[in-house]
């Protein structure tokens, strides 16, 4: 199985592509990852699914290419990570994820795991103002 998620290159839209064989790989993970969220990013899930901001799909543990993002709107080309302490041993790997997406046309936030559990009004603004500048 591939992803068939669509990104913007200049003026032709082409499909992000997971090879099959990493695929197989990426889905038990994305899966457990689903299964066993951190408590942060299930706060988050609880105030972004079902189209509960600004009328966006979001997706969770979605694979694009190698990686897996935590939460991603198709419709405004938008990923939204959040991250625990452990970011703060993984920033050189972080940096290089998040210019790869940013690459292929994708808009990344972060939020750390404190921002999510007491500034949730914040945290829900800036996803918002990101929805609307996706649509323009």
């Amino acid at each position: 199985m591939t992803d068939d998620t669509m990104v913007e290159r200049g003026e032709r839209r082409v499909p992000w592509k997971t090879p099959p064989e990493l695929w197989e790989k990426l889905k038990p993970l994305a899966r457990e990852m689903r299964h066993a969220p951190t408590p942060a990013e299930d706060m988050l899930w609880q105030h972004i699914r079902n189209r509960q901001v600004s009328g966006a799909k979001f997706r969770r543990q979605h694979t694009i290419d190698r990686f897996v993002v935590d939460f991603y709107c198709r419709e405004a080309h938008l990923v939204i990570e959040v991250d625990g302490d452990i970011h703060q041993y993984t920033q050189a790997a972080d940096a290089v994820r998040q210019e790869f997406l940013k690459c292929g046309g994708l808009r990344v936030l972060r939020f750390h795991n404190d921002q999510v559990t007491h500034q949730m009004d914040t945290v829900l603004a800036e996803i918002r103002s990101a929805l609307e500048e996706g649509k323009r």
